[in-house]
């Protein structure tokens, strides 16, 4: 029996940056498990679409697909624009078993790829001492989407003894360039920033650019093709895929 399809489900961005790390990170997924059939696919602003792999995956004989949405937090398009996506493809496709899991998320893990990235900033700007740390993330209108990022920027302060706060690109407060400059006012001036965003593109590059004029020492790249974002992948459709086995 074939197993279920992978569909890797970005919101997409009219950067192309953003699409190569989406692409390049299904890379890494299909080189940890060459026996799937991995693609990926954006929501929107980016190609192929959704309807567009579905389509294909079922030209290719495949019933069945497991949708991994490579988003950080349950907010909008978590919640709306993923089902919405799902619902319109199985009503062209009548025959079609299509499984969403849930969203990356904010693992713990994560924290380890951030502190590469961040490692990587501080050495290129040949910085040394740090005495605090903002967390950047995307930001949404639901307030428990931002308080989850709030969580993971206490986690990463505690694990590296550093006071931490949670900044946001759009839709909530503080920005990056505010929380660098209220921790200057508390006389702190090396204060790094990581960025808690998949791929590079609009909200990370105007959060990096906030940070910098506000003062941060440094900024990291997003988290981007990692192999742990890869394993997490994997593991969400491990789930979805059992999930489709009929009980």
């Amino acid at each position: 029996m074939t197993a279920p399809a992978l569909v890797a489900l970005a919101h997409g961005s009219r950067d192309p940056r953003s699409a190569r790390t989406i692409k390049a990170l299904v890379d890494e997924v299909r080189a940890m498990r060459p026996d799937l059939r991995v693609e990926p696919a954006f929501l929107e602003l980016a190609k192929p679409s959704f309807a567009q792999v579905v389509d294909r995956l079922v030209k290719a004989g495949y019933d069945e697909i497991v949708v991994v949405p490579l988003l950080l937090t349950e907010a909008y398009h978590a919640k709306v624009d993923v089902p919405e996506a799902i619902a319109a493809a199985t009503a062209r496709h009548e025959n079609l078993r299509i499984r969403a899991t849930h969203v990356l998320g904010l693992e713990p893990v994560f924290l380890e790829v951030l502190d590469r990235r961040l490692r990587t900033a501080l050495s290129d700007a040949r910085i040394r001492e740090l005495d605090a740390l903002v967390l950047a993330a995307a930001g949404s209108s639901d307030q428990l989407a931002n308080q989850a990022v709030a969580r993971l920027a206490r986690m990463w302060g505690a694990k590296h003894k550093l006071p931490t706060v949670a900044a946001f690109a759009s839709a909530a407060p503080p920005a990056t360039g505010e929380a660098v400059r209220q921790f200057r006012a508390e006389g702190r001036r090396h204060i790094a920033v990581g960025s808690l965003f998949l791929a590079p593109g609009l909200l990370p590059d105007r959060a990096a650019e906030l940070a910098v004029e506000a003062g941060a020492v440094a900024v990291s790249e997003p988290l981007g093709a990692d192999p742990e974002v890869a394993r997490t992948i994997l593991a969400r459709y491990a789930v979805g895929a059992v999930e489709l086995v009929p009980v």
